[in-house]
């Protein structure tokens, strides 16, 4: 478990709160729930109704369609924010690769951080975009190869 500074300190260093004023990440560090997973334990299945998302303290994570792994994320790390946003049901499954420690963001809680600063809808755009050009990437050299 995190102590209130380390949680803070940790959570400064996350791309998508960067450049987000230190009172307002004091106030969003501290109502976000810690989280622990053994490995192989699988967070959400594709098709869930999805309502966090979740930011990797310690361990990894894998995305993955069935077999076949999409991504994977470590420490700093965010994942399942599309069903945050859309309401969607999630579009992979997320399963610890290791023991993992998380935060997690509900969809409340995120909306309420974005009304008050909008930053953070940018920041995980930007993120979300990168992921899609990374996958498109990964589908363009599968594609030459096949």
């Amino acid at each position: 478990m995190l102590t209130s500074v380390d949680r803070l300190l940790f959570v400064r260093r996350v791309p998508i709160f960067k450049e987000l004023r230190d009172d307002f990440l004091v106030r969003l560090a501290s109502v976000m729930d810690e989280l622990s997973f053994p490995s192989n334990y699988t967070i959400f299945r594709q098709g869930e109704e999805g309502r966090s998302l979740y930011i990797v303290i310690s361990g990894k994570v894998k995305a993955h369609l069935g077999n076949r792994k999409l991504a994977e994320f470590v420490q700093g790390e965010s994942f399942g924010e599309m069903a945050v946003f859309d309401s969607q049901p999630r579009s992979a499954s997320a399963t610890t690769l290791e023991v993992t420690e998380c935060l997690e963001l509900t969809q409340e809680q995120l909306y309420d951080a974005i009304e008050e600063t909008p930053e953070i809808a940018v920041n995980i755009i930007g993120i979300l975009s990168r992921r899609i050009r990374e996958l498109n990437q990964n589908l363009n050299i599968i594609g030459v190869k096949n």
